[in-house]
């Protein structure tokens, strides 16, 4: 089943600079907040697709290089949410997104306040918060910095998730009927 998604595109608001600008800013999160992991992470793709530049420059507060250009910032993407997703749909795992808008001073930047809430079938939850910073360039992002990065929790385990052998019940066959 395809799911049809309708949102503006950058292009067609028709306001100041400022105020352009931050109606861009909310359409990108809203669009992010609304796209369902547990359904697919095409979505996203499709969202980064027209939302961000060819030559985006992704960077992150924990010391690692920038890394630059959309297909290599595509492959981080999906390196984050292909797991994210088969939790989701296959472990069981509750996802819940949400972000603020920070007001900024420049006309193209744009800063945000996110929440990543996770909470798996065996009640241990997750918060992971951040902030983003975006430079943009006339309707897409040319350059993304996330920074103060805040976890509260511990990581989630396969035990927590209803992915481990234990929670498939008869689903695969035991080793030792195999060898007999």
């Amino acid at each position: 089943m395809t799911k049809s998604h309708t949102f503006w595109l950058p292009g067609q608001i028709d306001r100041d600079p400022h105020t352009k600008l931050s109606v861009q800013e909310h359409i990108l999160n809203e669009a992010i907040v609304r796209a369902d992991i547990s359904a697919g992470f095409e979505e996203y793709l499709e969202i980064f697709d027209v939302f961000y530049a060819e030559d985006v420059e992704l960077s992150s507060g924990i010391g690692q290089e920038p890394i630059r250009g959309k297909t290599s910032v595509r492959s981080i993407l999906l390196n984050f949410l292909i797991p994210l997703h088969i939790m989701a749909e296959i472990g069981g795992l509750s996802i819940s997104l949400r972000h603020t808008a920070i007001p900024g001073d420049l006309a193209d930047e744009t800063h945000s306040e996110w929440t990543l809430e996770l909470a798996a079938p065996s009640g241990k939850t997750c918060t992971l918060t951040w902030r983003t910073f975006r430079k943009w360039s006339r309707t897409q992002v040319v350059c993304e910095h996330h920074y103060e990065h805040r976890q509260v929790g511990g990581p989630l385990t396969f035990e927590d998730l209803s992915l481990g052998a234990a929670n498939l019940g008869d689903a695969y066959p035991k080793l030792s009927t195999l060898a007999s």
